[in-house]
């Protein structure tokens, strides 16, 4: 085998592994646990699912919200929280705004909810929000949400049901998109794909991040955020895991937030994303890990990470082999692909009515984010504030 060989067939399979190979064992480890569970329900008709707890037994939380000029959605916000069917004297929430040069801060000073608390702190990042508010919140059981997330009424007990382990240190919610005409086809279908992935990952044991949007913490598993953190919902699960603590998924714990209206409001998410999860992987990898959470990182994100300079190792390695009818039809196909992305963003709104019209066009889009935010982590970019896109 050639070095080009090596180059396109090592590739491919990574790629494949990824969007493909990945799923199907994820499905079978899935199958395999589902039955074992069904099973031992058959033989002793003992439910192990987390009960609904009763109002009396449930533990005092502190709500936390970081905000950042965000007096459009806020409202919705401060009237969702007042919905909230958690017992009043056990619910505090603290909502810090960083640096809002809008209205956000007008607003906050004019609520009146019980049991709310608010900080401004001049422009400084997410990390510093967010560490102010642990600093100051009066209860061990801390959850995380956004300003524009709107949550189910019974959220709240739905994940502080699980702490009644004490062997549960983070418990992620289940995140729900509001979406545009152009989201739907894009952003929607791939959210789609990654819930059915974080089902069958924390059916297995093997959850690997949080949505920042609605999580749930120990208040020992939270370390002080420093100032180049950018994704706080990867890197808080991690030290739980480091500290010994269980990971858990509620699908049932439901936020609704609103994704962003076109695939550029997207990318421009997933550069900081992408910067923030390359200055994360030292970390990481510093987390010991079991083997199938191990596996589960490797393939769900690390290979997601990388695979822009997989695609351009295959492309290149198969155009240098042009001559043999194998590989130039490998070729021709990728040529295919990018030329059906670029279509989706010439005629973007044309191809909107067309089922996966556009998918092309957003897969493509985010893989690039993501060579975008490596450039950006390698040049040492230390930007960690954040805005919300549209």
């Amino acid at each position: 085998m050639t070095l080009s060989e090596f180059v396109f067939w090592g590739s491919f399979l990574l790629v494949a592994h990824t969007y493909l190979l990945y799923p199907i064992v994820l499905f079978c480890a899935y199958s395999l646990v589902q039955m074992r569970r069904d099973w031992q329900y058959l033989r002793s008709r003992h439910d192990t699912r987390s009960p609904t707890q009763d109002p009396t037994q449930l533990p005092s939380v502190t709500l936390i919200i970081a905000a950042h000029n965000e007096e459009v959605r806020l409202p919705d916000k401060l009237e969702n929280l007042r919905r909230l069917d958690y017992p009043r004297d056990r619910l505090e929430v603290i909502v810090v705004s960083d640096g809002s040069t809008d209205d956000t801060n007008k607003i906050l000073r004019k609520a009146s909810h019980t049991g709310l608390r608010c900080f401004f702190l001049p422009r400084q990042g997410k990390w510093s929000a967010l560490n102010h508010a642990v600093g100051q919140a009066h209860h061990d059981l801390l959850i995380f949400s956004d300003a524009a997330t709107i949550f189910a009424p019974n959220a709240v007990s739905k994940l502080a049901r699980h702490f009644a382990d004490p062997s549960v240190g983070v418990v992620c919610g289940s995140l729900q998109f509001e979406a545009s005409a152009e989201s739907r086809q894009t952003e929607g279908v791939y959210w789609s794909y990654e819930c059915m992935l974080r089902l069958m990952e924390a059916r297995i044991g093997a959850t690997l991040t949080a949505s920042g949007a609605i999580y749930a913490i120990r208040r020992r598993c939270y370390s002080q955020l420093s100032p180049d953190t950018v994704l706080d919902d990867l890197v808080i699960p991690m030290n739980a895991r480091k500290l010994g603590y269980r990971v858990l998924y509620d699908p049932e714990a439901v936020g609704k937030d609103f994704a962003a209206s076109s695939v550029a409001g997207e990318f421009t998410r997933r550069v900081r994303l992408a910067t923030g999860s390359f200055r994360a992987l030292g970390q990481i990898v510093r987390t010991k890990l079991d083997p199938v959470t191990a596996f589960a990182f490797f393939s769900h994100k690390f290979l997601r990470w990388i695979l822009p300079f997989l695609l351009i190792a295959m492309l290149a390695s198969s155009g240098l082999m042009w001559s043999q009818p194998l590989y130039r039809v490998a070729l021709l196909g990728q040529v295919a692909f990018y030329l059906w992305a670029i279509l989706g963003f010439v005629f973007r709104q044309r191809m909107q009515g067309i089922r996966y019209g556009l998918l092309a066009y957003y897969l493509l889009a985010i893989h690039l984010a993501f060579l975008v935010g490596f450039v950006r982590f390698l040049s040492g970019n230390k930007e960690s504030a954040w805005r919300r896109v549209s």
